[in-house]
């Protein structure tokens, strides 16, 4: 029977990849209940739609990324010369017979190059993601995992980024444009994976031959 990979499960007290360039926030212990029902690190208005602000708090993300490049570069060198002599006269010989005493030389080079280079990557999906630290400038820094396993396969998608509060919509949503340091990655595992990669030995051969 084959063996299947093994999935991960995150739990919520576990640490969820951070945006490059954001440093973990401090362990900082959790405030003590005052007792009453009115908790000032946990104030919501009453009339505010729900939106996430503080950490803890989830908010969808629809990823809509789209990024396409296009190079072009050509090249031309053309350089031609030319050489031509002749001798008319020299003493103690007749002109006559110096006629053919001629020199003639040509050269030309011609170079020409064209290069193209195109990359587009297109990447959509939707994730739920969490609030694990609020910045100074209330900007929200949120991070999800996204495991799928089916069969022998197993999915992994992970996204974080800086959410400005601003741009986030009715409905608790926020598209990745509008979001800052995005982090995007998705990798799989499991039999699929296994045959999409390179063997130990081609990857060998592919070291020691000349390129």
């Amino acid at each position: 029977m084959a063996r299947l990979p093994p999935v991960d499960l995150v739990l919520p007290s576990a640490a969820l990849p951070l945006p490059a360039g954001v440093a973990a926030p401090p362990a900082v212990a959790a405030p003590r209940p005052r007792g009453a029902v009115f908790q000032a690190d946990r104030y919501r208005p009453l009339f505010e739609s729900h939106r996430a602000r503080i950490v803890g708090d989830i908010l969808t993300v629809s990823i809509v990324e789209k990024v396409s490049a296009v190079q072009k570069s050509t090249s031309s060198v053309d350089r031609s010369s030319g050489l031509s002599a002749s001798i008319s006269a020299l003493p103690l010989l007749k002109p006559s017979a110096l006629t053919r005493a001629t020199a003639t030389g040509n050269a030309s080079n011609t170079f020409g190059g064209k290069g193209t280079t195109e990359n587009s990557n297109d990447f959509s999906g939707t994730i739920t993601a969490t609030v694990v630290q609020v910045l100074a400038n209330g900007h929200l820094i949120v991070s999800a995992e996204k495991q799928v396993g089916v069969n022998a396969n197993v999915d992994v998608l992970r996204f974080s980024g800086q959410v400005d509060p601003m741009s986030i919509a009715p409905g608790n949503t926020v598209q990745s444009t509008q979001i800052a340091n995005v982090r995007v990655e998705q990798r799989g595992r499991g039999q699929q994976a296994e045959a999409q990669a390179m063997g130990w030995l081609a990857r060998f051969f592919m070291t020691v031959l000349p390129t």
